[in-house]
């Protein structure tokens, strides 16, 4: 009898919560989607979202426990609610949108504690369309000058066990991993974004935005579909998360939403919730492709360390300083130019061997400098730091200076390490790390330098407020066909990527391979055929995008080459044509200050056709369309290199089809005539 009694009380509490007139609510402009947000009899603050009328994120708490002071979660009350409204359109200096609208309506939660101290904190909510966002800011007040987060208590939990893409959070490879696809309640700790499919063909993708003077978040599953915040802490040693002086804000909690998976590709939320460009005049920084001293470093023709196979040398950078122009490539990467490679620099402390200012003696960077600019082109230097942050930000200001001393306007860094922990033990991806990432970008915008970011945190839309961080690594790039144990990635890989790591933003995937089988990795082969690899400039977003195949390889295959020279990188917009997650992606992109469009299209491991409709097409305007396919005996296993290149006249309202065959793809270039 009494535990009858007792599954009682709970089913009647459970309804009682379900019940509960909310505090506030908002909703989106179309009044789609929808935010509550609720304060428990014991003051507790909790939130749930609605969308079309259906719970998508049940009743979830928020909140913080704190170190030294008594947690913030519970015991409040709302002191006042304030609803806004904004409907704005902003330009982005370059990227796969010009024109963002950025329109959505604002809730505003003032809290204080009932008794106590009475600190005050607001819960800011920002509804959109296709998506909300909402963060917790801390106003300044005589009761709390500091605090200390051990732990963030933000829940999402879903309203089903929904199927989840996801990558393991606090592992050795960082954010390089395979994607695996689970219920919610099996994923664990995980990276964001994380992106969920419901039942009813819901997606919905998780992640933050405006990531500053914070720690990153990590999500861990649980039964249910529950899903909870794990912030990244300083360090093993010390439970502490976040440290932050009083005023202050948290990054926002993000959810995307959207009926298709196509649509989740050009999603803006996270964009729009960060600030407004504060660089100011940034038209040093163009969008551009780039060939490089890389590929062959990871196939071990040449080395990165001093020696007879040394491969940045002056001779060689002038090679490839000569192929760019040629063919109208505007930089040439260098990697292993500087002192420091010659140690086990990927051991802990090995990286503090890194100068980075003072090259190798057979790399000549006055007169590489000097012969760059002569041929129209720029070296893009490479900073490559162990993990070594300390010894990286002694030399930050030098380092810089020097590449802006040498007409080099873009760096590539790098932080490669063997665990969880940098070289002074502090966690990758904690407050330490993400406000060294802070300080590197903005030296760089000082010194008038692009940052290409590899090994660092994940892109939470900081872009549209420094333009200068224009590309990140932060997933299994390229590079993992060369050497994988487990033979390199497979061709769903690039089928999963677009739903989920470049919801977050640009990524340098390093594209372009031709040579596919790897003769001198026989254990190893890109597992793609040749057109998935030109498909994959559309596909695979970056505004600076590598050909990183040898530049003898290049010139065996003119016709394929091709694409690459043509492909734009910087875009006037987007037009999603279809995919599903880990399937297949198939999308459009119209070139800025152009009337030019470039498609790509790519599968998994099955063949596939798809009817790619160009009705986006400008309706006054003739195209020729030069289509790079597989061939008909292509299979990214069997014979990757079979491919083909027909022309044809289209317009508007046509359609053409594309037999994708397995780990296939194709590329069509539309210029208008």
């Amino acid at each position: 009898m009494k535990k009858i009694l007792m599954i009682f009380i709970a089913s009647w509490v459970s309804s009682a919560v379900a019940a509960q007139a909310p505090a506030a609510s908002i909703s989106s402009p179309s009044k789609t989607l929808g935010v509550n947000f609720y304060l428990s009899a014991t003051g507790e603050p909790s939130y749930k979202v609605f969308y079309k009328g259906k719970d998508v994120v049940a009743d979830s708490r928020l909140g913080f426990d704190l170190k030294n002071q008594a947690d913030m979660a519970n015991g409040f009350k709302v002191v006042s609610t304030k609803a806004t409204r904004v409907d704005q359109t902003w330009e982005q200096p370059w990227g796969e949108e010009r024109f963002i609208r950025n329109h959505y309506n604002q809730l505003r939660v003032a809290l204080r504690e009932a008794s106590g101290a009475k600190r005050k904190m607001d819960v800011v909510f920002r509804v959109y369309d296709d998506g909300i966002g909402f963060r917790y800011e801390f106003p300044k007040q005589a009761s709390m000058e500091s605090l200390e987060i051990l732990h963030e208590l933000t829940q999402f939990n879903m309203a089903a066990d929904h199927a989840a893409w996801w990558t393991p959070a606090q592992a050795g490879n960082q954010y390089e991993y395979l994607y695996k696809q689970s219920p919610i309640s099996k994923m664990g700790l995980v990276h964001t974004p994380v992106t969920m499919k419901t039942a009813d063909g819901l997606y919905i993708a998780l992640h933050e935005a405006a990531l500053h003077n914070y720690s990153t978040m990590n999500v861990t599953g649980a039964n249910a579909g529950n899903i909870s915040a794990t912030l990244v802490p300083i360090s093993k040693n010390m439970p502490t998360a976040v440290r932050l002086p009083i005023p202050a804000v948290t990054p926002w909690r993000t959810l995307q939403i959207e009926e298709s998976a196509a649509d989740l590709m050009t999603n803006y939320l996270t964009l729009n919730l960060n600030e407004p460009n504060k660089l100011g005049d940034v038209s040093w920084i163009k969008p551009a492709k780039y060939v490089g001293i890389w590929w062959e470093l990871h196939l071990e023709k040449t080395t990165w360390k001093s020696g007879e196979k040394h491969g940045a040398t002056t001779a060689n950078t002038k090679k490839y300083i000569d192929f760019a122009a040629r063919h109208g490539f505007a930089g040439v990467l260098v990697e292993g130019w500087n002192t420091g490679w010659d140690g086990e620099w990927w051991l802990p402390g090995g990286g503090n061997a890194f100068n980075f200012y003072t090259p190798m003696p057979d790399f000549d960077v006055a007169e590489l400098s000097r012969y760059a600019q002569q041929k129209g082109v720029y070296i893009i230097g490479h900073h490559e730091t162990g993990a070594a942050i300390e010894n990286y930000e002694s030399q930050l200001e030098d380092a810089f200076a020097f590449l802006e001393r040498y007409g080099m306007k873009a760096v590539k860094t790098g932080y490669v390490e063997t665990g969880e922990e940098l070289v002074n033990g502090l966690y990758h991806h904690g407050q330490f790390y993400v406000n060294h990432a802070q300080r590197v970008i903005d030296i760089a915008a000082k010194h008038k330098v692009a940052v290409v970011a590899h090994e660092t945190v994940k892109d939470t839309g900081e872009r549209r407020t420094y333009p200068n961080i224009i590309s990140r690594e932060v997933a299994r790039g390229q590079e993992y066909d060369a050497w994988s144990a487990d033979g390199g990635n497979p061709p769903n890989h690039t089928a999963i990527l677009p739903f989920t790591r470049m919801l977050s933003g640009p990524m340098d995937f390093t594209p372009g391979a031709f040579e596919l089988t790897l003769p001198s990795r026989p254990k190893n082969q890109v597992n793609t055929t040749l057109a998935k690899q030109l498909a994959l400039y559309v596909v695979i977003y970056s505004p600076v995008q590598m050909a990183s195949d040898l530049p003898e390889h290049y010139e065996q295959h003119p016709d394929a080459f091709q694409f690459i020279k043509d492909v734009a990188v910087d875009w006037e917009t987007t037009r999603p044509l279809g995919g599903e997650i880990g399937e297949y992606v198939a999308i459009a992109r119209k070139a800025r200050n152009s009337d030019d469009w470039f498609v790509g299209a790519l599968t998994n491991e099955s063949a596939r056709t798809l009817e790619v409709k160009l009705d986006f097409l400008d309706a006054d305007k003739q195209y020729t369309a030069r289509i790079y396919h597989d061939g008909k005996d292509a299979h990214y296993a069997k014979n990757p290199g079979s491919y083909g290149v027909k022309e044809m006249e289209v317009k508007t309202g046509d359609a053409i089809s594309l037999q994708l065959a397995p780990g296939g793809g194709a590329a069509i270039s539309l210029i208008a005539r």
